[in-house]
Formats: structure tokens, C-alpha cells, sequence
């Protein structure tokens, strides 16, 4: 086909495309003909909306940026709470694996319904007193079940409401709740591990929704309700003293009161009850480690990418130094790489950075969880000859390190400004400064200060708890109770019905064997 050819095919028809339109409209029915007028006014009112619509302001573009961290923060402090809780299916497997299989339903039992109770002690009065306005020892302006003045998530001095010692965090007050609330939650449940295998249930269940609801949130309020210590200088990130050093006091005066075991002293010497399943008491601690991922970064509460990446790492590093610590010693000192110790000097290592995560360098870390890794091995056997009997090592872990974590902050902490995120609301340079890093004993002090005082007030108020409980309800089940089993006395049933048994006392396996003659003095 020729150029001129293919010209013709393609050229318009004389008839014009609007004539031939208007036949094409006049063919249709008058319902579709009255449809082309309606759209047509539609396209033209769209028209004149788009051109009429202003352009975006200085004001608009920042308050989406505003709306956008919001948004992002309470994801992340959400997220990093979940984490916190799911600690609760870690301290389960933990305290479980550790304990004899005729306990293994109470421990199970106490570690679940703990939270509960915490959720509810800590709603009801607990976040009141720890971080409602008040004075320098507890709060006062109410807060009880999150009744109060509030406009979270504003922040500094545009903040009006009666929780203002969280006004640094730009989040909605039901977050922070829910983040402070899992954090009160640990607390009951390092306690838990400390009493196993003879505490009856029902005063167990008493002493957490005390714990919870009145002697936690009256120390915490201290530290982070900006009480007299955070006047003081005293400085805790995610929690050594204000979280595992409580629970670990508590714990002590838990196992004081309530005695050993039966039969975990003769003649003067220590007889090792082995725990029955150390496979889930390792999966135990992995979940601890992954939540502890949670657990201090989450502290930030605002998705600042420097301070969560930096948090992570020093966390990771010092659980892992305390692991490598913990198995040498435990090695050396002991004999074998005891499983036991290996778990407990992670956790180690994960309680005593969890003070200073945010303010020492990677190195000052690993320092802070060798130093923890070793000592948790000696306080294990240490504690274990003041014939304390701690079925778990809670008290070696989170007690003796939560105290080491505390200290660390004196003597490691760069100093104010020594990162980007180390300043307050206003953007003036805050944050500890430790001693080896040049700030001599003003931050060593306080901390000094910080541990003494809290430990005073929780070996106090909890010592009051069980003295009346002891003295009303009774804490301690039968010997002939203790002798069958918690789960069939307290629970009536059994962890692993159905299984054969070996013979041993109460019914109880022992499946993980028995130690060697080193090991007497080490409580698993």
C-alpha cells in the first residue's frame, strides 16, 4: 500500500466527531441522556475542588510529622512491651525446668496467674502511686485506675495532666501504662522462682498484688516518679535496681521466712536437687534474652533508630560475656560447664547491663557482663551456705547483679551528652558520668545511695507482708504436702500424668541426674 494510499484510510470524515455524537445521544433513551448533563456537572465541580485546593502550609506539613512520630513511637513502645510480657512464657520454662517434676503445675500455675494479678494491682492503685504527682515518696494526685487529668501525648511544658514524670515520651498515656505495667509484672515473678517447691499458693497470690500494687510502685516513684533519688543524681534506664533489684529483695525475704526444703540440708552440708528438665529450662532462657531485646531499648519509648540499635548491642554483648564468664568459672571452680551456671550468667549479664545500656560503649559492656557472669556463680554457692534456699539462683541473679548493674552506671557512664539521645525534653545534655570515665563520684555516690535506700524500703515492706502472712494464713504447705508434691496437694494433678516414674522421694523423677560432689553447694 502507497504513502498516499494509506493517507486516505486514515482521514477524519467530513461529518464532524460533535454531530455525530449528538445523533449517537439522540439515539438513547431519555433516562441515558439525562445521565451525560449530571456527569458532566460532577467532572466540572471535581475540576474546580482540585484547582481551589490550597496548597499545603508550614503548619500542616509539621503537624503530620508530629502526628507520624507519634504514631511510630507507640508502635514501637507497644511492640517492645509484647516482647516484655512474652518474658512471662521465659520465666515459666526457666523456673519449671529448674524445679522437681511434682512442682512443675504450681510453678507453672503461680508464674500465669501473676500477671494477671499485676494487671490488676498496678490499674487499680500501682501506676497512681508510682508516677502520679505527688511528693518526693509517692504519688498523690491519684492516677487509680487511670482516672486523672491527662493530654498525652503531649510533651513538656505542653503537657497538662497529673502523670508528669512521663512527659518526656510522646505517646498515649495507655501505652506508657501498659509498657510500665509489664515492666511491674517482672518484678512479682522473680519472686516466684526464689519460693518454689514449699509456698502455698493463695499467699503467694497475696504477696504479689502487695508487691505490685504498694512496695514497687513507692521505690519506683523515687527513680522514675521523680522522687527524692532522681533529685539525688541517681540514674536506672530499664530497671537494675528499680525492677530486679526489688524483686530480688523480695525474694530474699521470701526464702528467709519461708525456710529450705525439706531435705536440702543434712549434717550441715547442701544436698542438690537437680532440676527435672533443663531442655525447657534452656528455652527458657532464650526467651528471656529475646524479651530482655525488649526490655531495654524498649525504655527509649520513642523509636530513636541511634539509641535502639546502641541499647541492643551493649544488652547482647554483656549477656554474652556473662555466658562465657559464668561457664569458666563455673568450670574452674566447680569442676564441670555446669548448665545451670551457663543459663544464669546470660541472665547475669543481661540484669547487670540493663542499668547502664544506654550510656557505657559496647566494650565498657562486655566488662560489666564478665564482672556479672562471675559473680553470679560465687553468690549462688555463697547464698546457698547462709542455708538461703533458692530453688532457681533468682536471688544470685537478679539481686546480687541488679546491685552490680547499679554500680556500673557510676563507673562506667560517659557523661552528660556523651550520645545524641542523652538530653531531656528541652534538648539541654543529661545522663550519669561514671567514674572511670572522668566524672569522679558524683554519679558513684547516688547510686551508692539509690541501693542502700531501695533495698532498705523492700526488705522492709516486704518483711511486714510475709510476717502477717505467716502469722494469719500460714505460708509454708504441710510437710507431708511438700513431701508428695505441690501439683497434688495445692492443684490436685499432675505436670506429666501418665508418664512412668523413677523411684525417688515423693514420686518425683530424677531426670537430669545428680551433680557431682562439687555441686552440693549449688541450688541450680
Amino acid at each position: 500500500m502507497s504513502y498516499r494510499t494509506r493517507k486516505r484510510k486514515w482521514k477524519i470524515p467530513k461529518k464532524s466527531l460533535i454531530s455525530s455524537s449528538w445523533k449517537f445521544i439522540q439515539q438513547l433513551s431519555p433516562t441515558w441522556q439525562a445521565c451525560f448533563p449530571l456527569a458532566f456537572l460532577i467532572v466540572l465541580a471535581w475540576s474546580y475542588a482540585g484547582m481551589a485546593q490550597d496548597a499545603p502550609t508550614l503548619e500542616s506539613v509539621a503537624q503530620a510529622q508530629k502526628d507520624l512520630k507519634v504514631g511510630l513511637d507507640t508502635m514501637w513502645v507497644m511492640i517492645t512491651a509484647m516482647l516484655v510480657f512474652f518474658m512471662n512464657a521465659g520465666f515459666c520454662m526457666l523456673e519449671t525446668g529448674f524445679c522437681r517434676q511434682k512442682n512443675a503445675v504450681n510453678v507453672l500455675a503461680k508464674n500465669l496467674i501473676v500477671f494477671a494479678l499485676s494487671t490488676i494491682a498496678y490499674w487499680a492503685i500501682g501506676f497512681g502511686l508510682m508516677f502520679s504527682d505527688g511528693n518526693n515518696f509517692f504519688g498523690t494526685s491519684g492516677g487509680f485506675f487511670l482516672i486523672g487529668t491527662d493530654n498525652s501525648p503531649a510533651t513538656g511544658t505542653a503537657y497538662q495532666g497529673i502523670f508528669s514524670a512521663l512527659n518526656w515520651t510522646g505517646v498515649p498515656l495507655l501505652a506508657k501504662f501498659f509498657f510500665q505495667l509489664v515492666f511491674a509484672g517482672t518484678s512479682a515473678t522473680i519472686v516466684s522462682g526464689a519460693v518454689a517447691e514449699r509456698i502455698k499458693f493463695v499467699d503467694f497470690l497475696i504477696f504479689s498484688v502487695l508487691l505490685v500494687g504498694i512496695a514497687y510502685p513507692i521505690t519506683g516513684h523515687w527513680i522514675w516518679g521523680g522522687g527524692w533519688l532522681a533529685d539525688l543524681g541517681f540514674w536506672d534506664f530499664a530497671g537494675s535496681t528499680v525492677v530486679h533489684s526489688v524483686g530480688g529483695w523480695a525474694a530474699l525475704m521470701g526464702a528467709a521466712f519461708l525456710g529450705p526444703r525439706l531435705g536440702k540440708y543434712q549434717n550441715g552440708e547442701s544436698v542438690a536437687m537437680p532440676g527435672h528438665n533443663m531442655s525447657i529450662a534452656t528455652l527458657g532462657c532464650l526467651i528471656l534474652w529475646l524479651g530482655w531485646f525488649g526490655f531495654n531499648p524498649g525504655s527509649t519509648m520513642a523509636a530513636d533508630p541511634g539509641a535502639i540499635a546502641h541499647i541492643a548491642i551493649t544488652t547482647n554483648t554483656a549477656a554474652a560475656f556473662g555466658a562465657l564468664a559464668s561457664t569458666i568459672v563455673a568450670w574452674l571452680y566447680l569442676g564441670k560447664p555446669d548448665l545451670s551456671m551457663i543459663i544464669n550468667g546470660i541472665l547475669a549479664g543481661l540484669v547487670g547491663i540493663t542499668a547502664s545500656c544506654a550510656w557505657v560503649t559496647v566494650g565498657n559492656s562486655a566488662i560489666i557482663g564478665i564482672v556479672a557472669g562471675v559473680l553470679v556463680v560465687f553468690a549462688v554457692t555463697f547464698i546457698d551456705q547462709l542455708k538461703i534456699d533458692d530453688p532457681v539462683g533468682a536471688i544470685s541473679v537478679h539481686l546480687v547483679c541488679g546491685v552490680w548493674g547499679t554500680l556500673a552506671v557510676g563507673l562506667f557512664a560517659v557523661g552528660p551528652g556523651g550520645y545524641s539521645w542523652m538530653v531531656d525534653i528541652a534538648g539541654n545534655k543529661v545522663g550519669p558520668h561514671g567514674l572511670f570515665a572522668g566524672g569522679g563520684f558524683t554519679s558513684l555516690i547516688p547510686q551508692i545511695v539509690g541501693i542502700l535506700s531501695v533495698g532498705g524500703m523492700t526488705v522492709l515492706l516486704s518483711s511486714i507482708f510475709w510476717y502477717v502472712l505467716k502469722s494469719t494464713l500460714g505460708i509454708r504447705v504441710s510437710p507431708e504436702e511438700e513431701f508428695v508434691g505441690l501439683d497434688v496437694g495445692e492443684h490436685g494433678m499432675e505436670a506429666y500424668s501418665g508418664f512412668l516414674k523413677e523411684a525417688g522421694a515423693g514420686g518425683m523423677s530424677s531426670s537430669s541426674g545428680g551433680f557431682p560432689s562439687k555441686h552440693k553447694g549449688m541450688t541450680g
